[in-house]
């Protein structure tokens, strides 16, 4: 699975992260640099350090899981 990562830093100068599932692929990086800048703006989201104050960066990341057959019974 694919997610976004954009990460901001906080009043506390630490990293806050907001992370959407299953990107638009390819990513318009103006188009993200845009929202993360609409989102600080706005000023909606509020971290135990205090609210975005600018942008650090962002990323997909992405997560594969196999699973391993193991015997439970032992």
């Amino acid at each position: 699975m694919k997610r976004i990562e954009l990460l901001f830093v906080n009043e506390d100068g630490k990293t806050a992260t907001i992370s959407l599932d299953n990107p638009v692929e390819p990513v318009d990086a103006s188009k993200v640099n845009e929202v993360m800048d609409e989102i600080i703006a706005q000023n909606v989201f509020i971290t135990n350090g205090g609210a975005f104050v600018q942008k650090k960066g962002a990323r997909i990341v992405e997560r594969n899981v196999t699973e391993i057959e193991i015997d439970l019974e032992a």
